[in-house]
């Protein structure tokens, strides 16, 4: 019987909130996986953390993200708690760089019983395949500023940073359906190729990796114009790979599309280590209101399981990453189960009960 230890960072604002939902959720799978057990170890991180320690990532943290099966992160920073240079508290991306974690995984999925955010209510199913460790986000903490005359932040390409990205996203390909539209795998590489050298020369690495696939369409978008490709035909999108800050940025507008950052789960991996948190941050507006949508940190644990089952080899990791899907699936499709985010009243402790209860 397999037993995985899951280190536990709640974070700030609704990460504690949401977390406990997520958990909640996985201690539901012991009844329909009887051979699937998790161990679990809470640990502080964030802003908060900051405050009280000096230190928004202690050693101690750390140490059990590197010693565990997985990490189920919520979210972690406040607008109002920031370091001396006036940059935010952001240990995930600490994490991202210490722990190479170099793929961002977003997956983007309209559920049924979601309003429709677009006129034509596309089927969306995509995935975003965001670089997580070079790019412009390279240059933080490490840029230059001169007085209060210039600030300068460079963007990082490296031949093996976008090798294994571009790479993983068409090996994710292989594992999907195609797109919604037509049923055609292809990966879309999103850049700024026809300004920028490095976005050059991260297209030019997509396409010779790109060859070693060729039974996946390639497709090329610069990210200006994908931001409006992606609201307009979102169901002609399989597998997207971008650079770091673009990556970013269209994950959250990909959110819009399907309810909002509380439906967009994802997961920060890399060859060891693997860290699975809900796109959004911590919302402090609404902490502590239990109004705040789980879904995105349930989702997340789902993909957590889905990687721990590949890493592992369990089968029983992968079924119960399903049992989650479904359960949430089902779960939405009734909007008294929605929170506020879709247009609904219910708390969130009432869709993780919801959902536990599915499983």
């Amino acid at each position: 019987m397999p037993t995985y230890q899951i280190a536990v960072l709640p974070g700030d604002g609704i990460g504690p909130e949401v977390v406990e939902e997520a958990v909640k959720a996985l201690l539901a799978l012991e009844k329909p996986h009887p051979d699937l057990r998790f161990v679990f170890s809470e640990h502080p991180v964030g802003a908060a953390c900051y405050q009280k320690t000096g230190t928004d990532l202690p050693d101690e943290t750390l140490e059990a993200c590197k010693k565990s099966d997985a990490v189920l992160f919520g979210s972690a920073g406040d607008p109002n708690v920031r370091f001396p240079d006036g940059t935010e508290i952001a240990p995930q991306l600490t994490l991202r760089f210490v722990l190479d974690l170099y793929a961002g995984i977003r997956p983007i999925k309209k559920y049924l019983g979601v309003k429709p955010l677009l006129a034509n209510d596309p089927p969306i199913d995509y995935v975003i395949m965001r670089e997580n460790t070079e790019g412009l986000y390279a240059s933080r903490g490490a840029g230059i500023r001169v007085g209060d005359e210039v600030a300068i932040d460079s963007m990082i390409i490296t031949k093996k940073g976008t090798e294994r990205i571009v790479k993983y996203a068409f090996e994710i390909a292989q594992q999907r359906n195609g797109a919604p539209l037509d049923g055609v795998r292809r990966v879309t590489c999103v850049d700024k190729a026809n300004v920028l050298k490095s976005q050059a020369y991260f297209r030019e690495i997509y396409d010779r990796i790109g060859d070693q696939y060729p039974d996946t369409e390639r497709d090329y978008a610069y990210v200006d114009a994908y931001t409006v490709h992606q609201v307009r035909r979102p169901d002609f999108y399989d597998v997207v790979v971008a650079e770091n800050m673009f990556g970013d940025i269209i994950s959250d507008l990909a959110a819009g599309t399907i309810g909002g950052m509380g439906m967009a789960p994802s997961a920060d991996v890399g060859d060891q280590y693997g860290i699975f948190q809900p796109s959004h941050g911590t919302a402090p507006d609404i902490a502590g209101e239990g109004i705040a949508n789980p879904v995105a940190q349930i989702l997340s644990a789902s993909m957590m399981l889905t990687w721990i089952g590949e890493r592992h080899n369990d089968p029983e990791a992968r079924a119960a990453a399903k049992t989650i899907d479904d359960a949430v699936s089902r779960v939405l499709q009734s909007d008294t189960t929605h929170t506020g985010d879709l247009g609904g009243k219910a708390k969130t402790k009432e869709v993780g009960d919801a959902v536990a209860s599915e499983i």
